[in-house]
């Protein structure tokens, strides 16, 4: 009876358990050399609305399977889409979204500095952006969490995850081992993509070391180790490359066969896809 007991509640908590999601079951199968990435807005649509507010990210979902945006958090705890560490270049002031209470996000201006049109544009909160996702049901995020993250606060951004049922919709990152790890240690069937600067001439050993489903990397390191994508796909892990918003970049990395592009132009890239599709 124990045993039969045991074996039964090892059953319900592996029920309990979602399994782990892959590169594939997010992006389709890895990209060859010539195959069509996907586009990634980032930041949401920079070229007509300003970053990281609704207005962007909205059109960017509206149009596209995929958007990035960044995520720190205020000093009362709340996530909040907002990507520079000072406030000065879009809310025109001195300080850290760090340093202040949601309140006080709330009343910063950081549509103005793009134009007229965008003054009194207001910084979203994480779950105001989960809730306009989840409206979209084709639409998906790469979410960066920007510095370091405690477990405390991976759990905050999971636990919203959760609440709009997004576990599959939402692929969270970062270039900090630290927070790749704390969201390991916390909810290790979240998707998660490593953003690095230097893609390692083999992926495989990082990537089974902290579960990511791939990496976001730049142009200039997929261009100097281009085996590295192969690897990377033998391995079924994912590579997207930002922020690429040239043509000519666009092209060199259709060649490498890269998964996705990351652009502040994601109609121009679109429109340069269905012009290079095969038959156009």
């Amino acid at each position: 009876m124990v045993a039969g007991a045991a074996a039964l509640t090892g059953v319900l908590i592996a029920a309990q358990v979602p399994p782990r999601v892959y590169a594939g079951d997010l992006f389709g199968a890895v990209r060859a050399p010539g195959d069509a990435a996907f586009t990634v807005g980032h930041r949401g649509d920079r070229a007509s609305a300003p970053e990281n507010t609704m207005v962007s990210l909205e059109r960017a979902m509206d149009e596209l399977s995929y958007v990035e945006t960044d995520v720190r958090l205020t000093h009362d705890g709340v996530p909040v889409l907002f990507h520079d560490v000072t406030l000065d270049r879009v809310a025109g002031r001195a300080g850290r979204i760090e340093d202040l209470s949601l309140d006080q996000v709330r009343r910063l201006d950081v549509g103005s500095w793009y134009g007229e049109d965008y003054a009194g544009a207001t910084v979203p909160t994480l779950d105001e952006f989960l809730t306009a996702l989840a409206e979209r049901h084709d639409a998906k995020a790469l979410v960066e969490l920007k510095a370091d993250w405690t477990t405390s606060g991976v759990r905050t951004v999971t636990d919203l995850i959760e609440r709009h049922n997004l576990r599959t919709r939402v692929i969270l990152q970062s270039f900090s081992i630290e927070t790749l790890l704390a969201i390991r240690a916390v909810s290790p069937s979240t998707p998660r993509i490593m953003l690095t600067r230097e893609l390692p001439a083999d992926p495989r050993p990082i990537a089974e070391q902290l579960g990511v489903v791939g990496f976001g990397t730049t142009l200039k390191s997929v261009r100097r180790v281009p085996g590295a994508v192969t690897l990377a796909h033998d391995a079924q892990l994912a590579v997207l490359c930002y922020t690429l918003n040239s043509d000519t970049d666009w092209a060199e990395v259709h060649e490498l066969g890269v998964d996705g592009i990351i652009t502040d132009a994601p109609s121009d890239l679109d429109a340069w896809l269905a012009m290079t599709a095969p038959g156009t």
